[in-house]
């Protein structure tokens, strides 16, 4: 019912939602440690399965080089 009153046509089933709410979980910053108490998994090899990377994700990994470098920046331009 849920997936009909969706307006989606794609196939899914209640596991595409389980999974599709852990990855958004994931993306918005929640350890993946907590997904995985939430879920009820006792390995996190299950609860991997259950999150994909997206790129958007990808993009906002920052390397704390380059964190550095940047307060260094901001630093000069103050």
């Amino acid at each position: 019912m849920a997936l009909k009153k969706s307006g989606l046509e794609k196939k899914a089933t209640v596991h595409t939602l389980r999974q599709s709410f852990a990855t958004h979980l994931l993306e918005n910053g929640l350890d993946i440690r907590y997904i995985q108490q939430f879920l009820g998994h006792s390995s996190i090899k299950t609860t991997t399965v259950y999150t994909h990377i997206s790129a958007s994700a990808v993009s906002k990994i920052q390397s704390p080089l380059d964190r550095i470098a940047e307060q260094n920046h901001q630093k000069k331009l103050e």
